[in-house]
């Protein structure tokens, strides 16, 4: 027979198991990223403020705060060729509440110029999509240097005797690894003068401290549109769409030379594959949302979107590329 303490005893034990049940389902739930985000999210520019990627992740962090209702909120970590910001990524809680704005760099280059990296982009972090690409621009001042194309230009730094100088964002960047090839193509004599992004290479250049730059357009156009420098040539295989009346290198005489930049989201690989997939999602809208297209255009770049698994595909690819640039460079990891 039954006794009425034995019943309260039983309830008893029935809602401790549920509330036990709810309570360990809870972050289960909230683990799967399926709720992301329901607060402010951190991204991480892992170059000074003023150059393009942090303008141009400045522009997603704005559509994403209008698709998901939640701050996206830019944070510039500069350092170490960008390795590190990328390296608080990594070592971030993998719950997608700090998201990197990764670079080529990231992916496929700075493993072959840095004797010590402090994280490997292909076990430690995973691509939601890619976000972006464009070329770099080969420019001068206007005031400071009389050449108006690129042999003009070329034919200018060998008359000099101590060569010409050339301006990057740092050693092991697109723009450095540009510089050292444009060298080694046109047959110039340079010396490389690095700064900690455009934002300080651009006063260098328009006082004549500094005499070339093969930079990211989206850094320069605003100085090209102003008439202050002047674009000998881009770096990407076909000419850009807003600029159609600079030449490609190929065309200016410089052959085998064609460099595009590109970035995408990373976050730490153990990430809940469904707040990957929103992330991805949002890009693809990004990617078909035409005023946003010509937005970036303007500012010097294209949209791009991917899956994580053609993102992780594109770098494997771009890392093979790079390798073999830094080899026929010279450099050695340092």
């Amino acid at each position: 027979m039954t006794t009425r303490r034995s019943l309260i005893t039983r309830r008893t034990l029935l809602r401790s198991a549920a509330a036990t049940a709810a309570f360990t389902a809870a972050p289960a739930f909230a683990q799967s990223g399926s709720a992301w985000p329901d607060h402010n999210v951190r991204m991480i520019v892992p170059y000074p403020a003023g150059g393009s990627t942090d303008v141009l992740f400045r522009i997603l962090s704005e559509k994403l705060k209008e698709k998901f209702g939640q701050a996206f909120v830019v944070e510039n970590r500069p350092g170490a060729s960008g390795n590190l910001g990328i390296d608080q990524v990594v070592k971030s809680t993998a719950d997608g509440y700090t998201i990197g704005c990764a670079t080529v760099g990231h992916f496929s280059i700075n493993q072959f110029l840095i004797a010590t990296m402090p994280f490997n982009a292909e076990k430690d972090l995973v691509a939601p999509a890619l976000t972006y690409e464009l070329p770099n621009v080969a420019v001068v001042s206007a005031k400071h240097v009389p050449a108006t194309t690129l042999p003009e230009f070329i034919a200018w730094a060998k008359a000099r005797p101590n060569g010409i100088s050339i301006g990057s964002p740092g050693p092991g960047t697109t723009p450095h690894l540009s510089g050292v090839l444009f060298e080694a193509r046109a047959g110039v004599k340079a010396v490389h003068v690095p700064f900690r992004g455009a934002a300080q290479t651009i006063p260098a250049m328009l006082s004549g401290d500094v005499n070339f730059a093969v930079d990211n357009l989206a850094s320069y156009i605003s100085q090209i549109e102003a008439g202050t420098m002047r674009p000998l040539a881009v770096t990407s295989a076909q000419r850009w769409p807003t600029l159609p009346n600079v030449p490609t290198m190929a065309e200016a005489g410089v052959k085998d030379f064609v460099v595009t930049s590109w970035s995408a989201y990373v976050v730490p690989k153990a990430t809940p594959r469904a707040m990957v997939d929103r992330l991805s999602a949002a890009q693809k809208e990004f990617a078909a949302d035409a005023a946003l297209q010509k937005r970036f255009l303007a500012a010097g770049a294209r949209l791009l979107s991917s899956t994580p698994e053609e993102a992780a595909a594109f770098a494997a690819k771009e890392t093979k590329m790079w390798q073999e640039v830094v080899r026929l460079a010279g450099l050695k990891p340092q």
